[in-house]
């Protein structure tokens, strides 16, 4: 039996690589069921001051085609203790990169009281969509 029934990670999965497949299957190695909240284009436009490549809904229907995700559901908000009073999951997974922001301090801080765990899995160095969107750019400039 696993450590944790649900848990829950989020993301933007803008040209879906090797780093978001880590995570995924580093995250269900460890729950029984994972929950993947996938950004809205305008949450992401919000903080990322750019529009993702993929379209909403396309990176929707790659995310739920993985063998590692149980449910997908629809991210509007980064606040991560919101919607923990609405999926009630025992485990947010998220990847190193967000290591000290105050997103995670704050889901800690809330979180972990509730018996809610926050777990970093190492961030992919070697690959982001940041790194791709950059050689795409290079080879069509």
């Amino acid at each position: 039996m696993k450590k944790y029934k649900l848990g829950y990670t989020t993301g933007v999965y803008d040209l879906f690589h090797i780093g978001h497949l880590n995570i995924l299957k580093k995250a269900k190695e460890n729950c029984e069921r994972l929950m993947v909240a996938i950004s809205t284009d305008e949450l992401v436009e919000s903080y990322k001051k750019k529009k993702p490549i993929i379209p909403f809904e396309e990176r929707i229907a790659i995310v739920a085609a993985i063998k590692y995700v149980d449910e997908v559901v629809v991210q509007e908000s980064q606040d991560k203790v919101k919607a923990w009073h609405k999926y009630k999951y025992d485990v947010l997974f998220m990847g190193s990169d967000w290591a000290g922001t105050d997103m995670i301090k704050k889901a800690e801080e809330e979180l972990n009281p509730q018996g809610v765990e926050v777990i970093l899995f190492p961030y992919t160095q070697t690959t982001s969509s940041t790194l791709i969107k950059e050689v795409l750019l290079k080879l069509n400039g």
